[in-house]
């Protein structure tokens, strides 16, 4: 058992979830047993997750940040690349909004069911719509406002002033990049550091995933036996997929225009890559493949692969941004809470930016949406909904993360290649050791 990947160990442990919950639907004291015994370690679980959200944004986020201290050097071609990527990950985020909102598959769970999920977090559930009417009721640039702490320790605080966290984390980033570098060094190497004990914080949580998703599904069948929800799971899982494959075709899309290569020669050339990353579910695990058949396969010079893929490692999550745009709805969807356009655009800049500062790792997605469920005010406890099938879907995400920092390499090479910019060839000594 212990030489088992730990995915198939999920997957192990989500089968079981499910036969056992079903096997206690079948006594009367099934119901209180899962409740008093199996419950608290799926309550455990996704207390941990929530736990490590903010410190994982901080750390992500100002190591991110100060890691690109060189871009001057490397003239346009670092402008180029963050705006790209900020722009295709704003693509994703929309994508999974409008995909989300045509099929909704929250809506394909019965009312009967809807409401005794709801009693089953009842107390959550109501907290998030006062808050939902409450942000109604403000002003127009209140949503402005917010995003500005006015005390970075109490903001860390609470998960739902996550916003204000990566404001300060961008603010002391660039603080940190505008000093000079004998006075960042000391706090550049704390952050670097830092973000190195999260991810491995990270790795022990995710030890005991496994066990975690046992007690969640297990505890999901009895709390709300109706073969509805297990549906309307299956179709959620139906939508994040269409959603990913929507992406893949608009990556095909963009280098054919851009770059002028056909569809065959850019999927090719990325297939190794992908089927790496969809067995470790992890970009910066993926990253060396990736440089290797964007350079060698599909064109792009080394000095402009090793400086934009080890940055998309760590910025660019489009696959992370649009299943966090599509979960965040179902979840909504599935308590019934009716979110306006206001509350989807705030996803959309919420999860563009924190997918900016999430950890090329496997299941950081899971961990970074506590922050959009925060933000928008849709109750965490969806989280028990979705963890169940988080794992393989994440596979599925993470081939898209790399598709996409293969495609905005290849527009990238070739707005050097018109541009002619002298200096690109500063890029493999700076970056060429930077880890998402």
């Amino acid at each position: 058992m212990k030489k088992l990947e730990l995915h198939w160990k999920i997957l192990i442990g989500m089968a079981l979830g499910v036969v056992f919950g079903f096997i206690m639907t079948n006594f009367d004291f099934g119901k209180d047993f899962i409740s008093d015994w199996i419950k608290p370690f799926g309550t455990i679980f996704i207390n941990s997750l929530k736990l490590i959200a903010i410190p994982l944004i901080l750390a992500s986020l100002v190591k991110g940040i100060s890691d690109l201290k060189d871009i001057s050097k490397l003239s346009q071609m670092g402008g180029v690349t963050i705006v790209t990527y900020i722009i295709t990950t704003v693509i994703a985020v929309s994508i999974g909004l409008i995909v989300v909102n045509v099929i909704k598959p929250g809506d394909s769970i019965s009312e009967e069911t809807r409401i005794e999920l709801i009693g089953a977090y009842e107390s959550d559930a109501d907290q998030k719509r006062e808050v939902a009417a409450n942000t109604k009721n403000s002003g127009p640039l209140q949503a402005l406002i917010d995003v500005v702490p006015s005390n970075i320790v109490y903001a860390a605080s609470n998960n739902k002033n996550m916003l204000q966290v990566i404001f300060f984390a961008i603010l002391f980033g660039i603080s940190m990049i505008l000093i000079p570098p004998n006075n960042s060094k000391p706090i550049k190497e704390f952050f670097d550091s830092l973000n190195k004990v999260i991810l491995k914080i990270i790795d022990l949580i995710m030890l005991f995933a496994p066990y975690g998703v046992f007690a969640l599904l297990a505890t999901l069948i009895v709390e709300a036996p109706q073969w509805d929800l297990l549906k309307s799971l299956l179709l959620y899982s139906i939508t994040l997929i269409f959603g990913l494959s929507l992406l893949i075709i608009l990556y095909v899309i963009i280098v054919k225009i851009f770059t002028g290569k056909g569809p065959n020669y850019f999927l090719k050339g990325i297939l190794p890559a992908q089927l790496v990353a969809f067995s470790t579910s992890s970009s910066a695990a993926t990253l060396p493949v990736t440089m290797d058949r964007v350079h060698n396969h599909l064109g792009v010079k080394e000095e402009v692969s090793s400086f934009v893929l080890p940055i998309g490692a760590t910025i660019n999550m489009d696959g992370t941004a649009l299943y966090q745009a599509i979960a965040a709805v179902f979840i909504a969807q599935t308590f019934g809470l009716d979110l306006s356009l206001g509350a989807q655009l705030g996803i959309i800049l919420t999860a563009t930016l924190a997918s900016i500062g999430a950890a090329a790792v496997p299941s950081a997605g899971i961990i970074v949406l506590v922050i959009v469920l925060s933000q928008a005010g849709i109750p965490e406890a969806g989280l028990a909904l979705i963890f169940a099938v988080d794992r393989p879907l994440d596979m599925c995400r993470t081939i898209v993360n790399i598709t996409g920092d293969a495609t905005v390499s290849m527009i990238v090479a070739k707005y050097v290649e018109k541009s002619g910019d002298p200096k690109v060839n500063n890029g493999d000594d700076n970056y060429k050791n930077v880890k998402g």
